[in-house]
This record gives structure tokens, C-alpha cells and sequence, in this order.
């Protein structure tokens, strides 16, 4: 009978984790999208570009993490 190896867990917490974070960059640039082409308030207009903005860096820093 052999023995099956343990999985390593991870250090880091888990709220810190991939999943739900990588979730919340594409709601921050879905909320983006939605803030640029919509035809009522100049100030969702205005900040859309920074929505977007934050959303993509977020979800490049996030991709790193570990699952």
C-alpha cells in the first residue's frame, strides 16, 4: 500500500485568496463598463475610467495569489 503525499496548505488567509478576489476585478470592471456607456450622471461617467482602472490592476495583482 503506498501512501499518498499531503497537500501542502497555504499560509495565507484565506480571504486573501484568489477565488473571491479575482470575482470582485471583474465586478469592478464589468462596474466599469456599465458606469461608461451609460446616458444619465457625468459623474459615473467621469470616475468610470478609474472603475475600470482599478478593477484591471486589481485582477492582475490578484492572479498571482495562490488558489
Amino acid at each position: 500500500m503506498t501512501q499518498q503525499p499531503i497537500a501542502k496548505r497555504s499560509s495565507w488567509p484565506r480571504v486573501l485568496r484568489r477565488g473571491l478576489l479575482e470575482n470582485i476585478a471583474i465586478a469592478l470592471i464589468g462596474v466599469g463598463f456599465l458606469m461608461l456607456f451609460q446616458p444619465f450622471a457625468l459623474v459615473l461617467y467621469t470616475y468610470s475610467f478609474i472603475t475600470m482602472l482599478v478593477g484591471t490592476v486589481m485582477f492582475i495583482v490578484v492572479s498571482k495569489f495562490p488558489e
